[in-house]
């Protein structure tokens, strides 16, 4: 299947990260994911480097659906929003980026 390119890694792996970010996954999830299931380390990294420019406003999507479009305005609640976005998979950086741009 691979020699007649019905079978694709490259493919399987886009598709995949397409798929995970629709969901809602960080890049750090879905890079585990693709490491379960065998594939390899440069496909996964170019797959996942190729929508970079995307991972900011997922991850301004991703808190706003769960927590609506106003800022946490106390310091317990901001951790809470941040550990939940830590657990969907984003990078601390990405996570401290959102929260930034909103004060």
């Amino acid at each position: 299947m691979r020699a007649e390119g019905l079978l694709s890694d490259a493919r399987f792996t886009d598709a995949f990260v397409h798929s995970r970010c629709r969901r809602g996954s960080g890049p750090q999830k879905i890079r585990a994911e693709l490491r379960q299931r065998g594939i390899d380390e440069a496909l996964i990294e170019a797959s996942i480097a190729s929508r970079e420019p995307q991972w900011e406003e997922l991850i301004r999507q991703v808190r706003e659906k769960k927590f609506g479009p106003v800022p946490p305005a106390d310091f317990r609640e901001r951790s809470r929003q941040m550990r939940f976005l830590q657990q969907r998979g984003f990078t601390p950086e990405q996570i401290h980026g959102v929260f930034r741009d909103s004060d």
